[in-house]
């Protein structure tokens, strides 16, 4: 179901969404420089404990990590949290131009 190579990319992904180089995430969550070059080589795998920093770093709960539907999980969870300030002609202003964009694809 998920292997090295799913967990590689998918971390590879978001951390490129986010902006952060490898060697700089790999600080910011106390490891060595190497760490997250690492597993997104798919040379190792994080312990339980660091997944879950991880996933705190890339502002995503673990379940947005696995779940491939979205591809910036975090951005929407943004967008969430201002969509929750508007009020209803507001809403249903973005639902429109949400539908307008859709079928554009």
């Amino acid at each position: 179901m998920y292997d090295k190579e799913f967990f590689s990319e998918r971390l590879s992904s978001l951390r490129m969404k986010k902006g952060p180089s490898a060697r700089d995430m790999s600080l910011s969550i106390g490891q060595s420089a190497n760490y997250i070059n690492k597993i997104e080589s798919k040379k190792a795998y994080p312990s339980m404990g660091i997944f879950f920093v991880i996933c705190e770093y890339l502002e995503i709960t673990p379940q947005e990590f696995f779940d491939t539907r979205f591809a910036n999980p975090a951005r929407l969870n943004e967008l969430i949290a201002e969509i929750g300030r508007l009020d209803d002609e507001q809403l249903s202003n973005l639902l429109s131009l949400a539908r307008g964009l859709k079928d554009k694809k």
